[in-house]
């Protein structure tokens, strides 16, 4: 029983760095945009959203498919997973642009070389998208704790 409830309040707790760390990357974006940033922040944010997304994957698959919650069966018949993962599908798609690029200014930054910020604007909204849709997820995620179901 501990180990469902130490599972859960971690899964949670991801879901809220995640939060935090794409909306702030998004922020730091858009001052970098704006000539007022540093590449720096945007990559320590980006960091932080990064291990999120890995607490999240483990923590989740484990309390979907590892037989800490209601199990698998419940959650391949409940449309509100579908929609969650469907949610998390287009957050997938909309950060590879963002990760291709920031992983490009890491490899620069190592070796001295100038960065390319011109699509930072750009990456601030999609970060701000992808801020929305993490609250989506976990408005999904209320619904699923709770049983809803449509049908």
């Amino acid at each position: 029983m501990l180990a469902h409830w130490v599972l859960a309040a971690v899964h949670l707790l991801a879901f809220a760095l995640g939060f935090w760390a794409v909306l702030t990357r998004g922020t730091h974006f858009r001052l970098l945009a704006a000539g007022a940033g540093q590449a720096r922040s945007v990559l320590v944010a980006d960091n932080l959203w990064g291990i999120s997304a890995v607490i999240l994957l483990v923590s989740g698959g484990m309390r979907a498919f590892g037989g800490y919650e209601k199990g698998t069966d419940y959650y391949l018949h409940q449309p509100l997973f579908h929609l969650k993962m469907t949610l998390f599908v287009f957050v997938l798609l909309l950060e590879m642009a963002p990760m291709i690029t920031l992983i490009k200014w890491r490899i620069a930054l190592a070796r001295g070389a100038v960065i390319d910020t011109g699509r930072a604007k750009l990456f601030a909204r999609i970060s701000h998208v992808e801020a929305l849709l993490v609250l989506l997820i976990m408005v999904a995620a209320t619904g699923m704790a709770r049983g809803v179901t449509f049908g």
